[in-house]
């Protein structure tokens, strides 16, 4: 095979055994890789109703046939599992060097059944592969479990949970290359149920591709169109990273602040990404062949923030600054910094803790009950890191932050302050002034996400054509697209950022023309844009099914109260709601799906996928 290295690695953890086995060419073909490689495993697999912190449930960890190449931000690999968060599946997704060595080492996939009886972790060095104990790594961090098994095994690329996953923090994530993160979720909390604590890789064998010269020249087409766009752009990624965006939201009224209770932070300008290059940058980052390095090196120095790590992201400094109403930068970095060390995902642990100032400020949760030795309220940048690291070690009224915002709120009888979709916590975009972002929130697969099909690019970017924001009439047939197109950027193993600005057609449909060429020269699959977008509705209508056999159906594509009911006070769309029950009214036949948000038998044979 070419593009794919032809493998599956088959990890039963119960037993201890170790297989190989040959990924079929049919499949390959149909799901593409990544993501579609994972659901794939799933359903023929998994039962849905498992308790995903069992033995039962199934952890696959899959590159695409582009991870590793030559191709620009060919670096990414997905974990899909079940999720402990929400119940749904979940295909968290992570750049770095580790992806790209996993097929350097010969595999598409690892597949991990069943859960060890003692501490492990995977080593794959070269042409050895084999469980080695790992009691001496349990209880350590992300970064000294990276550092001391590149330690043992210098030429290593190493992805492993903190101890946040060894606790089962239900929104724990898997580390890899230190500060790079497969964070949504709780697949760390899955990896840590199965008592394995890393994955350690080292590859020798570079992907085979089936036309080397035609996919060197749309490489370098490609990496020409990045040098183009980079240069004598001052407010590029390049420059700032994501923390750009923080001025374009607030600009468009849609930076979610105070638990989405405003969608503008009056100390924006604090926290943005100019604010952190000038302060906290040490020098950009890159991932395995990308020429963007939108990854930030950071360090701060101020008192009782001190650090020195990767980031924070934009979506960190969403959830931790403004959704908390914090302004303090050195707070939201030191944060940021403590969650990558000891493994959970920002979003979540941010909008957990603005859901937690929000109850407390309405006198709902006492001084008492979160230990803080004061009132606990929106801007308390101490709180911030405190609460962060006490849910890590689940101490106190950590424990209960560890549960996630959804969880947090029932217990304290006030379900509407989490703001969630299907259990997981919103992305940095309020759909009250983006009317397409709340139809995607909802119908997410994984919950409420961005990355699983993000309209901001076409709603507020302009990218590949602008669309008003505040209208809804249009955005069914955009957003079931988008989500299409998402599915093959995860599953082809590229960034999102070079997928969605490079090489999505702006003609009537959103279609992944460039990566179909890229893919047709890797692989040697003749793939069109057309035949790639209907790969990508094959796999969305996959997951789909596996959420029905989980129990999800259209009553779980909601959004909270606060967003369909609400008005937003201020910015653009003052006055608007998401008007979510009129674009799912469009949504669900566009998909092909019943008015119970299932797909129809015909939909399903159209797309050859199991009708039970």
């Amino acid at each position: 095979m070419f593009g794919w290295r032809g493998k599956i690695l088959r990890v039963d953890l119960e037993a201890g055994k170790i297989a190989s086995e040959d990924l079929d060419q049919k499949v390959a073909s149909a799901f593409v890789g990544g993501r579609g490689f994972g659901i794939k495993v799933l359903l023929d697999e998994l039962d849905a109703q498992c308790d995903p912190l069992s033995s039962d449930n199934i952890m696959v960890m899959a590159a695409g046939p582009l991870t590793g190449t030559s191709a620009p931000t060919g670096a990414r690999y997905m974990v899909i599992t079940k999720s402990p968060l929400t119940g749904a599946v979940t295909c968290s997704n992570s750049g770095g060097f580790f992806p790209a060595e996993l097929k350097k080492a010969g595999f598409d996939m690892i597949v991990f059944t069943g859960r060890s009886p003692e501490p492990v972790y995977l080593l794959i060095d070269g042409d050895s592969i084999g469980l080695q104990p790992a009691a001496g790594l349990w209880g350590k961090t992300a970064h000294e479990t990276d550092q001391i098994l590149k330690k043992d095994y210098p030429k290593c690329r190493v992805a492993c949970i903190g101890p946040a996953g060894e606790r089962l923090v239900l929104f724990a994530s898997i580390m890899n290359d230190r500060d790079r993160t497969a964070g949504r979720s709780g697949v760390g909390a899955v990896m840590g149920s199965k008592n394995l604590k890393a994955v350690a890789v080292r590859g020798n064998n570079p992907v085979p591709l089936y036309d080397p010269d035609e996919f060197k020249m749309i490489v370098k087409k490609y990496n020409r169109k990045f040098k183009e766009a980079l240069e004598g752009k001052p407010f590029g990624l390049n420059l700032y990273g994501t923390a750009q965006t923080i001025a374009g939201t607030q600009m468009a009224g849609v930076l979610p602040t105070r638990n989405f209770q405003q969608s503008t932070f009056e100390n924006w300008e604090a926290i943005s990404g100019q604010r952190l290059t000038e302060k906290y940058l040490v020098k950009p980052k890159a991932c395995f062949s990308c020429p963007i390095g939108c990854g930030r090196v950071t360090k701060v120095n101020e008192s009782g923030f001190e650090g020195q790590g990767e980031g924070p992201e934009y979506e960190t400094i969403y959830a931790m600054g403004s959704n908390c109403g914090i302004g303090n930068l050195a707070a939201i970095t030191k944060a940021n910094y403590i969650c990558n060390e000891q493994g959970m995902d920002t979003i979540t642990m941010g909008a957990t803790i603005a859901c937690a100032m929000e109850l407390a400020e309405k006198g709902i949760i006492s001084e008492k009950e979160t230990g803080l030795g004061r009132p606990l309220r929106f801007g308390d940048s101490n709180a911030l890191v405190e609460l962060t690291l006490k849910t890590a070690e689940r101490e106190g009224f950590g424990d209960l932050l560890a549960k996630g915002s959804m969880r947090l709120a029932r217990h304290f009888g006030r379900p509407e302050a989490a703001i969630v979709v299907k259990g997981q916590e919103f992305a940095g975009y309020e759909p009250r002034g983006e009317q397409g972002m709340g139809l995607a929130y909802a119908t997410s697969p994984i919950g409420a996400s961005h990355m699983r099909g993000d309209p901001a690019y076409i709603e507020i970017l302009g990218v590949p054509t602008l669309i008003d924001p505040l209208t809804w009439k249009d955005k069914p047939r955009l957003v079931k697209e988008w989500q299409d197109v998402f599915c093959i950027i995860d599953s082809a193993g590229l960034c999102v950022f070079f997928s969605v600005r490079n090489l999505c057609a702006p003609t009537k449909e959103i279609l992944p023309e460039g990566i179909a060429e890229l893919l047709s020269a890797a692989t040697g699959v003749s793939y069109t844009g057309k035949e790639l977008a209907r790969a990508g509705e094959r796999i969305f209508n996959a997951e789909r099914i596996f959420l029905v056999r989980a129990g999800f159906s259209a009553r779980d594509d909601r959004l909270p109260l606060r967003i369909v009911k609400e008005p937003l006070p201020g910015g653009p769309g003052r006055g608007m709601v998401c008007h979510l029950e009129e674009m799912l009214e469009a949504y669900y036949p566009e998909r092909g799906w019943s008015p119970e948000g299932i797909p129809t038998v015909d939909k399903l044979k159209e797309l050859g996928l199991p009708i039970k």
